[in-house]
């Protein structure tokens, strides 16, 4: 019993000293940045500046964070009556009113309009946001995620069972849907760049034939309802064939004579997905779907190369307001509150992943 707990402790001892390099590189890459982040988020510390660093605890957040509700009534004359415009609507105060104006109201001080709700006739509700380019950089980078994530995990499930095939020539395939997972984010960005031109692009050329002419060119990237959707196709496009991959080797996991017992059994092409392959690939699913989630959050590349968060801030990204944050205006504190909100959220959303995908007894 001496000998096998001595012989234990020699592994023990020799699995750590193996893994110490590594844990030694995600410390010093991974962890050690994060703690940095998170104490200069509590600081105003900022890139180059004279004035030395204070402590401010949680500033930043609050003014990355910070919204408010502002109720609105129309304004009335000196009668009681309300005032109406030309078209017989109300009229409602300006928002810069209450904005603006520090010592009557001073919780909607610098805050900026988001949307407005209309109750009524005689109420409006305004919401205000302390910083209206984050909270867009934050709807617009889940609207990615939202949408990647299915359209580019289905596409590429898809195509591994198409591959999935004893054809000759199958490999041909294999590596025309891989090939652009191999090419840099960038220069697939410039390329498709070109593609969306409003000018001279291909989309437009191509549907301007297709439509003999009648078709009017789009600035796919230029327009404020077109530039995020057009990023998300790119995204897809570029991403969907590592994880066809990532599907075809699940795949392959899976028995022959499952499917042998199943089409000698008469069930149908569904009745087999659905209780052949689909639950072999379990493991296989939470797998792409933790890894598309992750990599969707990091939306930066397509952004910095195409759009640069425009037009009118319809792309901005988590990623792309923190580089922008803490080097173009070298404000340190908020690029890395930024960080450290965008690492609880995707540990939020990868810890509620793993729970709803857990083993069930």
């Amino acid at each position: 019993m001496t000998v096998q707990s001595e012989e234990l402790r020699k592994q023990n001892r020799v699995g750590w000293l193996m893994s110490m390099p590594a844990i030694l590189l995600m410390f010093v890459f991974l962890i050690l940045p994060f703690l940095m982040a998170f104490g200069l988020s509590l600081t105003n510390q900022r890139l180059v500046s004279p004035n030395p660093t204070e402590f401010v605890g949680l500033e930043n957040y609050k003014r990355l964070l910070g919204i408010g509700i502002l109720v609105l009534e129309p304004e009335t004359n000196s009668d009681g009556t309300i005032v109406k415009d030309d078209e017989g609507n109300n009229v409602f105060p300006s928002v810069r009113t209450y904005t603006r104006d520090a010592e009557n109201y001073p919780q909607y001080n610098r805050m900026r309009e988001w949307f407005r709700i209309p109750v009524s006739q005689a109420k409006e509700y305004v919401i205000l946001v302390r910083d209206i380019v984050f909270i867009k950089a934050l709807r617009n980078t889940i609207v990615f995620v939202l949408v990647v994530c299915p359209l580019q995990a289905g596409i590429a499930l898809i195509l591994a069972m198409l591959i999935n095939q004893p054809l000759k020539g199958i490999n041909v395939f294999r590596t025309i849907y891989f090939i652009p997972v191999v090419i840099s984010m960038v220069v697939v960005s410039i390329l498709w760049k070109f593609i969306y031109d409003g000018q001279n692009g291909l989309l437009n050329a191509l549907f301007s034939m297709f439509s003999f002419g009648s078709f009017q060119p789009v600035d796919w990237l230029g327009n404020p309802s077109t530039a995020l959707g057009s990023i998300i196709v790119m995204s897809v496009w570029q991403g969907v064939g590592f994880h066809m991959v990532i599907w075809l080797a699940g795949l392959q996991t899976i028995p022959i004579d499952r499917y042998e017992v199943a089409r000698i059994e008469g069930a149908s092409m569904w009745q087999t997905f659905r209780y052949i392959t689909w639950p072999g690939l379990r493991n296989t699913a939470i797998l792409v779907l933790v890894v598309i989630t992750m990599q969707a959050f990091t939306l930066y590349p397509q952004i910095q190369v195409m759009t640069q968060g425009g037009p009118l801030d319809s792309t901005q990204s988590l990623v792309y307001q923190a580089v922008v944050k803490g080097y173009e205006k070298q404000d340190i504190s908020g690029g890395s509150a930024i960080s450290v909100l965008l690492f609880i959220i995707v540990l939020s959303i990868s810890l509620f992943q793993r729970y709803i995908t857990r083993e069930r007894n």
